[in-house]
C-alpha cells in the first residue's frame, strides 16, 4: 500500500511540474541566436543537464547547473533574477523541474527554449563542446 501511495504522490509531483512548464512562455532557436547577438542583451541561457552532457555540446554562453541541483544552486543562481533566464535540457522534462523551481524562488522572466537540445541538434545550430568557462 505504501509503495501505491508513494507512486501516486510522484505521478502528481511530475504532473504538476510539467503543467508549471506549460505556463513558462517559449523561446525559439532562431529567437535566442538574434537575442544572444545584441550588444546589451540581458539573457542567461541555463543547460540542466548533466555535466557530461553539456560537455558534449551545448549552446554557447549557457551556464550548466543539472536540473537536480538547482535548488542547492539558488545564491549562485539568484543574480540572474532580473535576467531572462532562458531554460533547457535534452527534451523538456528537467527543464520544466528547473523552471518551477527558479519560479517558486522568485524568477519571473524565464522562458523555455523551443525543441530543448534535441530540437537545436535537428536544426542542426551550433554547440560548444568542452566545459563550462563560466
Amino acid at each position: 500500500m505504501f509503495a501505491i501511495k508513494k507512486l501516486i504522490i510522484i505521478a502528481l509531483s511530475m504532473f504538476a511540474t510539467l503543467a508549471c512548464a506549460s505556463e513558462t512562455p517559449q523561446i525559439s532557436q532562431q529567437e535566442l541566436l538574434s537575442a544572444l547577438k545584441s550588444a546589451n542583451h540581458n539573457i542567461v541561457v541555463l543547460d540542466v543537464r548533466s555535466a557530461e552532457e553539456y560537455e558534449d555540446g551545448h549552446v554557447s554562453g549557457a551556464i550548466n547547473t543539472s536540473h537536480d541541483t538547482v535548488a542547492d544552486n539558488l545564491n549562485k543562481l539568484s543574480q540572474y533574477k532580473d535576467n531572462t533566464v532562458v531554460v533547457y535540457c535534452r527534451s523538456g522534462r528537467r527543464a520544466a523541474f528547473a523552471e518551477n523551481i527558479l519560479a517558486e524562488n522568485g524568477f519571473k522572466n524565464l522562458r523555455h527554449l523551443t525543441g530543448d537540445m534535441n530540437g537545436w541538434l535537428k536544426a542542426d545550430l551550433p554547440v560548444v563542446v568542452g566545459k563550462n568557462v563560466h
